[in-house]
């Protein structure tokens, strides 16, 4: 077994903060995750080697480890779990939540060699190396975890070949910072597509899906309820998505500052203007609220877990959702025609909208879940209700 112990207080001339993983097998520390405040980790790559950097996070989801990995809203962010045992149901390719690993890295604090169950075709190790992305372990993943939420969620580089602590903060000081970026351009589809693949005969609902970074459960849940999506890339123009004719149009999740894709909030505000049918969840929730004037912002470290109590105002229940999300919508000084129907309990951040007049809705986290609790699936149905009922 290993054990954790944080080193002393450094000395004057040390100037970084230095928290130690030491391993009493007697392996040698070969990693070192380094953090723009001058704060560093030591630990061990369980897979792939060099160098990455992105926004360091961290997500309390118990497991779904390999639905996180392939989330595009986690490009450009290095995931920390904070449950200590990561990989032991291996990997398969049912549960991938999109085409790759759009995670720049992954910190865990011990990875399961050996995985059980009989679904898994890979193990974790293998599937990170697969896909080019770095995993290291042996990390107090808790001693992250509290950094981050007092000190938020920051840049870092974690690295397997330079180890010299001070160079590492420098190059994390140096890496791009996710404020004021337009992520969604480089996980957006790179052409449009039909979901299920050869359409749905008989579909009820056809469904025009404006693709920030889309999970594919999202696709599949609106299949199940009688939906045939026609997915665009974000940066389609909404005259050639409404050339369409579509029932309902949906705006998925994606990475980034909202403010960054102002571009794709004046396109929402033609698909507002339509006047059909719109369900936004978390960046497209962020999308609908910048187009109809609302502001967002960035969160200390964000909403990343399956397990935040929601309420909704509507009917006074509590739902436990999934959430991943740096960014919120402000929830005062909105303008008079948004209602905030959602708030998360544990901060009181507007997590859910919708508009007094027009036929749309949207809420800031995962109603598909993948992974997390299945509480929020009303949601999906409340829109093909809307779509049933709307007289175009």
């Amino acid at each position: 077994m290993w054990k954790v112990f944080a080193s002393p207080p450094p000395r004057k001339e040390h100037a970084p903060n230095i928290i130690n993983t030491i391993n009493t097998r007697g392996t040698a520390v070969d990693a070192l995750i380094a953090l723009e405040d001058g704060t560093f980790f030591r630990g061990r790559s369980f897979a792939g080697e060099g160098e990455t950097s992105g926004e360091l996070v961290f997500n309390t989801a118990m497991s779904g480890y390999q639905e996180i990995l392939t989330d595009p809203s986690y490009y450009g962010q290095i995931v920390t779990m904070t449950y200590p045992l990561i990989g032991n149901y291996g990997v398969n390719p049912e549960d991938v939540e999109s085409r790759r690993i759009f995670a720049a890295g992954l910190v865990v604090g011990e990875c399961s060699r050996i995985p059980s169950s009989w679904r898994s075709r890979w193990s974790l190790p293998e599937y990170l190396e697969q896909n080019g992305v770095m995993g290291i372990e042996r990390v107090d993943t808790r001693a992250i975890t509290l950094h981050i939420r007092d000190k938020g969620a920051m840049r870092c580089v974690i690295s397997t070949g330079d180890l010299n602590p001070e160079s590492l903060v420098e190059k994390a000081r140096n890496a791009p910072s996710l404020v004021g970026r337009n992520l969604i351009r480089e996980v957006t589809a790179e052409a449009p597509y039909t979901w299920p693949e050869g359409g749905m005969p008989g579909a009820e609902f056809k469904v025009a899906v404006v693709d920030c970074g889309i999970k594919t459960n999202q696709l599949r849940l609106m299949q199940q309820l009688g939906c045939e999506c026609r997915v665009f890339p974000c940066t389609t123009p909404a005259e050639a998505i409404l050339a369409e004719h579509p029932d309902g149009i949906f705006i998925s999740n994606g990475p980034g500052d909202p403010e960054g894709a102002e571009d794709v909030a004046a396109e929402v505000r033609k698909l507002i203007d339509s006047g059909r049918p719109l369900f936004g969840i978390c960046f497209g929730h962020q999308m609908i609220a910048l187009a109809l004037g609302a502001e967002t912002y960035k969160l200390k470290f964000g909403h990343r877990g399956a397990n935040q109590p929601i309420l909704d105002h509507r009917t006074h229940k509590v739902e436990i959702a999934s959430h991943n999300h740096g960014f919120c919508v402000r929830g005062e000084g909105l303008p008079e025609e948004i209602e905030v129907t959602h708030v998360n309990l544990n901060d009181r951040t507007c997590a859910g909208l919708r508009h007094r007049e027009k036929p749309l809705f949207s809420v800031q986290y995962h109603p598909e879940a993948c992974p997390g609790p299945n509480d929020s699936f009303y949601l999906f149905k409340e829109f093909t209700e809307l779509m049933r009922s709307h007289d175009g």
